[in-house]
């Protein structure tokens, strides 16, 4: 992008669509939108979540139900990567407990191979928990955040 001086590029196709931006820093800023594939489609990328430690053991209500809590949602990360809440370690979060977020909000950056990849809420709601550390190694599918939807 520096070589040919682009500030900007777009891609979309068959309901995969990425958007790279040369950021103020001049580093890539990457963002897939929603409906985007895996990488590598074919192979199990997502494999599935284990349950929650504080999860009842036998009990009447199954582990899917469980999980789904009326009006609850999860922004889950479209890549393996390092989770970062904020542009740099000067800059304030993105987004933090009682965030108000729109589809098109950014909540986070997941670096991946020196890229940083700029990561949307993708739904509307009210953040009401972060479920990752700054700086920490993030899986595809991964939940980031706990948000109450709108």
């Amino acid at each position: 992008m520096k070589r040919s001086e682009l500030t900007e590029f777009a891609v979309e196709e068959e309901g995969f669509k990425l958007k790279i931006r040369r950021g103020s820093n001049g580093l890539p800023i990457v963002s897939s939108g929603r409906g985007s594939n895996p990488p590598f489609p074919g192979l199990d990328t997502n494999p599935p979540m284990p349950l929650p430690a504080s999860a009842p053991a036998g009990g009447s209500t199954s582990p899917v139900a469980a999980q789904e809590e009326a009006g609850i949602g999860y922004i889950k990360s479209p890549m393996v990567g390092t989770f970062y809440r904020a542009a740099s370690p000067e800059s304030k979060a993105f987004a933090d407990a009682g965030t108000k977020v729109v589809e098109n909000s950014v909540v986070c950056i997941i670096e991946a191979m020196k890229i940083m990849n700029e990561i949307q809420a993708e739904a509307k709601g009210t953040v009401l928990e972060v479920l990752v550390e700054n700086g920490q190694p993030v899986e595809y599918g991964q939940r980031l955040f706990k948000i109450k939807q709108a």
